[in-house]
């Protein structure tokens, strides 16, 4: 394989990311040139790695919460360790380029349980947060350092351990011109607000409530197993969306919680989901139609987060993740935006020139290289950390 042609002083950095979907891993190959206001970023390759459908119903029977134990923890580090490493390899093969000249990885890894909040636990209040996948085996393949671990500094310093990606965000997306609000859509939404000229420090983020989560279950029911997500929206725009089941999405308490917030898979998993039928079979609302109103709910607490919890009116809200290729859904944001009296344009990133399904694990390369330049890494302002951090640990 031939040398890639890096620009002096750069780095080549592998970025990997696995959500709340669990659906697979994707990683980023980017050059990064510089840091902080001053970094300059190329992508270079990306590939999605899915999972196979035993790992990922392992993932989340682990991720419901109530059930595993040491061993299986155990083993599945080990096994997504290897899984990131067969990612790393294959977008190197992409971009044609030798896996011994990449400098660096950043591994988000597979979230397990985020518990932002404290709760009872032996007789004390704990809160924590646990991601894996084995960074060491990667930086023994690739022989380069890898960063893993980013969440639990922040918690640290008081944060809630996400949404991370806002710092780099503002490095990326800054617009002198445009308040610009950025919505990613994976498992879980989350979203960023980004003021024209604000500073780091003005930046702001959260949690919107569920993305693909509920859908891609309900997708699952719906075809018997035999999608395991809506593709294209089509099953949802096969149904209506029903006005009662909405309404009782709607009043959920996450909703009203003020910024800063995150959630995931503890919160709208399998017992959302449980709750979400019962109350369906109440109302004799098909399935099809509860696929359709919670896509639609996904998309109204876009429009809610940012009627009540923005200090301005955005300009754009760009749309990335998997829900970017949902139709369907990006139809009803833009109902729920004009609704709500948002004169927001939609867009996806690739209107604006952003790799959408790349973002999340670009996000990731430099967070890491922020973390081995010891540049703080986290925006206080979106997690609720006391002051800014240098996240990650690092696997030599």
């Amino acid at each position: 394989m031939e040398r890639s042609d890096k620009k002096p002083g750069s780095r080549l950095v592998i970025g990997l990311m696995s959500g709340t979907s669990a659906d697979g891993v994707d990683a980023a190959l980017v050059e990064i040139t510089g840091c902080s206001l001053d970094i300059q970023v190329e992508q270079r390759g990306f590939v999605t790695l899915p999972f196979p459908g035993e790992i990922r119903d392992k993932i989340l029977q682990l991720a419901g919460g109530e059930w595993g134990g040491s061993r299986e923890l155990c083993l599945l580090n080990s096994l997504l360790g290897s899984l990131w490493v067969e990612a790393c390899l294959a977008v190197c093969e992409q971009a044609g380029v030798d896996p011994e000249e990449v400098d660096l990885v950043g591994s988000h890894g597979q979230t397990l349980w985020h518990q932002p909040e404290a709760v009872p636990y032996l007789d004390r209040m704990v809160r924590g947060t646990l991601q894996i996948g084995d960074p060491s085996l990667i930086s023994e393949r690739l022989g380069c350092p890898v960063v893993s671990d980013f969440r639990v500094r922040d918690m640290a310093a008081g944060g809630l351990g996400a949404p991370l990606v806002p710092y780099t965000e503002y490095l990326l997306y800054r617009d002198p011109e445009h308040h610009v609000a950025l919505q990613n859509i994976g498992g879980i939404g989350n979203i960023t607000g980004i003021a024209r000229e604000a500073s780091l420090d003005e930046v702001f983020a959260f949690d919107t409530g569920p993305g693909n989560m509920i859908l891609d279950q309900l997708a699952s029911r719906l075809t018997q197993g035999r999608l395991s997500y809506d593709a294209d929206g089509l099953l949802a725009a096969g149904g209506k969306v029903h006005p009662r089941m909405l309404r009782w999405m709607m009043a959920d308490d996450y909703l009203k919680q003020a910024p800063p917030k995150t959630t995931g898979r503890e919160r709208y998993g399998e017992t959302y989901l449980r709750q979400l039928l019962a109350r369906a079979a109440e109302m004799n609302c098909s399935l099809q139609d509860v696929l359709a109103t919670a896509t639609r709910f996904t998309a109204e607490t876009i429009a809610c987060g940012i009627r009540d919890w923005f200090p301005f009116v955005p300009d754009r809200l760009v749309v990335a993740g998997g829900g970017a290729r949902n139709p369907t859904l990006l139809g009803y944001i833009r109902q729920a935006l004009s609704d709500a009296g948002i004169g927001a344009d939609v867009l996806t990133g690739e209107q604006l020139g952003i790799d959408s399904e790349a973002k999340e694990a670009v996000a990731f390369a430099i967070l890491a290289s922020e973390a081995i330049n010891g540049v703080p890494n986290n925006a206080p302002g979106a997690t609720g950390a006391a002051h800014p951090v240098v996240m990650g640990k690092i696997s030599y």
